[in-house]
């Protein structure tokens, strides 16, 4: 593989394993659209998403309410409907990273993406009910979700040779980045022009679709798959032919326990769902507050950073294969640098936010860069788990991400609960809270993080031809 040429490297971008990439960045498109729209309709969902008495309360436009049903919805409560979905991943992630090991990624994904796509669908008609039920409809809505996040990274333990794991990993995750782009985009124009209704309704049928074209294209592995080349299928199964694999069987629960480059892990991606879920869940409720816009321009400046988050991942994994080829850095240095950027940046560029005041260009650029550098992880603790266990690659992907959502959980709930308080000092609450939360991470991650599969994930090695 080292030695592989530049034309054959070329020719791989036309390869069956590339297009599979596609596929699963576009089902990662639908399942984040279904999920971050709700953070921007959530502007003319309500009666007003700003805190009670401020100035801009009186300036919301106003909007057909037969198109644009309008809720009293307290910001409390705002914050515990947008956090509610993570609530749903968070049950899933334990299970999930266990069976996708055992159960075939092709019903999983397949079934748990028209799930997604149908509660989508539903919940309109769950908002003319009550928050309740609404609440109800994003928890089932996150488990379905959770487990098309999970489940996927094991595909690449059989479809993606080493040198190549980084570019496949980063492509396919760039579909998290490029879907709230693609949502925040477009959802301020339907919301105008069609009801928000119609944005739920539009993403559960492009889901329900995707479901069916994933069932139709996918195989569990090489091997399997009725329209590889027989080039490709060889090149794949000899780079493979040495990799560990789960027995399904006994597995090294004391040990992982007291694992300290898992847990490093786990704490890096704590605070990287704490960040992520504050910057893109509360970032149009921020704009709102701070510079006072409608809700298209809103979705205009809160789409931005996600595209650079997408070729920031992008960027990320491509350089991360470059690296490992030309013996510029090592493995576990790359982990290190690409988890440093994308935990630093954002905490720095947020606490910058708190002193820009009513300045529109000032936030719109810091904004976008602290919602953006997130991106890099993609090369760092996100794909870190199959440096140090690839036989229990879907577990710890569980764990890992389990005590993320945690995170996440407490970060959205904890950001509704202290903009309910009307407090003059909320937003600096809340950005120096998540930047001190990033920095303990980043030296926990840095002091402990390994790049290296561990004594306990090397035990009763099988391998697969």
């Amino acid at each position: 593989m080292d030695n592989q040429s530049p034309s054959k490297r070329v020719a791989s971008f036309c390869s069956l394993r590339y297009g599979l990439a596609i596929v699963v960045f576009f089902c990662n498109i639908v399942i984040v659209s279904q999920n971050c729209c709700l953070s921007l309709t959530m502007v003319t969902m309500v009666n007003s998403t700003d805190q009670p008495g401020s100035p801009n309360a009186s300036t919301k436009e106003p909007l057909d309410n037969v198109k644009n049903p309008v809720y009293d919805w307290s910001p409390k409560l705002q914050g515990i409907i947008l956090s509610s979905s993570t609530y749903g991943m968070l049950i899933i992630q334990i299970p999930i990273g266990y069976l996708s090991g055992i159960y075939p990624i092709k019903k999983i994904v397949g079934t748990a993406l028209f799930l997604s796509s149908l509660f989508s669908l539903l919940l309109p008609l769950a908002a003319t009910v009550s928050g309740s039920v609404v609440i109800a409809c994003r928890v089932a809505q996150g488990v379905s979700q959770g487990a098309v996040n999970l489940a996927q990274f094991t595909l690449w333990i059989k479809w993606a040779p080493p040198l190549e794991q980084g570019r496949l990993t980063a492509i396919s995750l760039s579909g998290m980045m490029m879907g709230p782009f693609i949502t925040l985009l477009v959802t301020g124009f339907i919301c105008q022009s069609l009801g928000w209704p119609m944005v739920f309704y539009i993403f559960g049928a492009f889901g329900c679709a995707l479901s069916l074209l994933w069932l139709l294209v996918f195989y569990e592995g090489p091997k399997d798959h009725p329209c590889i080349s027989l080039t490709e299928k060889e090149f794949i199964t000899s780079s493979l032919a040495e990799q560990v694999i789960s027995s399904g069987k006994s597995v090294p629960i004391k040990a992982i326990i007291k694992s300290q480059p898992v847990w490093a892990i786990s704490l890096g991606c704590f605070g990287y769902y704490w960040t992520t879920h504050v910057l893109h869940l509360y970032a149009p409720t921020f704009l709102s507050s701070q510079l006072h816009i409608n809700v298209r321009e809103n979705g205009l400046l809160t789409a931005l950073p996600h595209l650079i988050s997408w070729t920031f991942g992008v960027l990320a994994g491509h350089l991360t294969d470059c690296f490992l080829s030309r013996k510029i850095l090592s493995l576990l240095a790359i982990r290190k640098l690409f988890t440093t950027l994308g935990l630093l940046l954002p905490a720095l560029f947020s606490v910058v936010l708190l002193y820009l005041g009513s300045s529109f260009l000032g936030t719109a650029i810091f904004l976008t860069l602290a919602c953006a550098s997130p991106g890099f992880t993609v090369s760092g603790i996100i794909i870190n788990p199959l440096d140090i266990a690839p036989r229990y690659y879907g577990l710890l992907k569980g764990i890992t991400v389990l005590i993320g959502m945690i995170g996440g959980i407490i970060s959205s709930t904890l950001t509704g609960i202290i903009l309910n308080q009307n407090s003059e000092s909320s937003w600096f609450t809340i950005f120096v809270l998540m930047a001190a939360i990033n920095m303990i991470s980043l030296i926990f991650y840095l002091v402990f993080a390994k790049a290296e599969i561990q004594d306990w994930a090397e035990e009763r090695q099988q391998t697969h031809l």
